[in-house]
């Protein structure tokens, strides 16, 4: 595996600062959005993004770490340090993450087929998760594996590996993605759609990347990566 990489990071210039110009570009992004495409390809790479942060300090690092299909075994990984650009707002998580996530990928050497966040795609109150936002920004095939289903409601799957039921928005009745059970008996984990890639296919690209346990290896990887380059800032 090539050596990780690591460099600063800095909002883009034009990032929204206020809580009002985030929900405007929110708004304005969320009807350029693909919820379809295909799986990745057998033999696809496909990248994990996580972030940790340091509050007290306002230190963001993100991870960005790349597996091959099917052996999930790690090409590359790449991280980058930022100072935190957007306070806390439900709803509002990817203006604090993204711009050190996308520095992160572009620390890459290559370009992922597939980028898997810790987070939602569209289950999100506008439909502009995360992993939705990264994958218009980026252009990139996009979805989000989440360990909680936010504001949304379901029913439980059935205990089975690979059972489904509807993440559902109580407003609207709408479906903005599903509850997947990775493991028998295990509590589900909440897919959505990010970018370019539709809600069955999703489903299955998450289940090839949990052959043993409840969360994607890209999140896993991704996860570890993050809080280890966060404990090296303190060095």
């Amino acid at each position: 595996m090539p050596p990780s990489s690591s460099h600063p990071s800095s909002a883009p210039e034009g990032w929204p600062r206020t809580e009002a110009e985030a929900v405007a570009e929110q708004l304005r992004l969320c009807a350029l959005t693909d919820p379809t495409g295909p799986e990745p390809a057998p033999d696809a790479l496909v990248a994990g993004v996580d972030v940790a942060y340091d509050d007290e300090r306002d230190v963001v690092v993100a991870a960005a770490v790349l597996l091959s299909l099917p052996t999930l075994d790690v090409v590359e990984e790449a991280t980058a340090t930022g100072r935190i650009s957007f306070p806390y707002v439900p709803g509002l998580l990817a203006f604090r993450e993204l711009p050190t996530v996308l520095d992160a990928l572009a620390a890459l050497r290559t370009r992922p087929d597939l980028v898997v966040c810790d987070g939602y795609g569209l289950a999100h109150p506008r439909r502009l998760g995360l992993a939705t936002h990264l994958g218009l920004l980026t252009d990139l095939p996009t979805l989000g594996v989440a360990k909680t289903p936010f504001t949304f409601t379901h029913t439980p799957p059935a205990p089975t590996r690979g059972a489904t039921t509807p993440l559902l928005d109580p407003t609207t009745g709408e479906q903005v993605g599903a509850a997947l059970r990775t493991r028998p008996d295990v509590k589900p984990v909440f897919v959505s759609v990010g970018h370019r890639i539709g809600l069955p296919e999703s489903l299955a690209t998450v289940l090839r990347l949990t052959p043993a346990y409840r969360l994607p290896e890209t999140t896993r990887r991704a996860d570890s990566l993050c809080r280890r380059a966060l404990a090296a800032t303190l060095h």
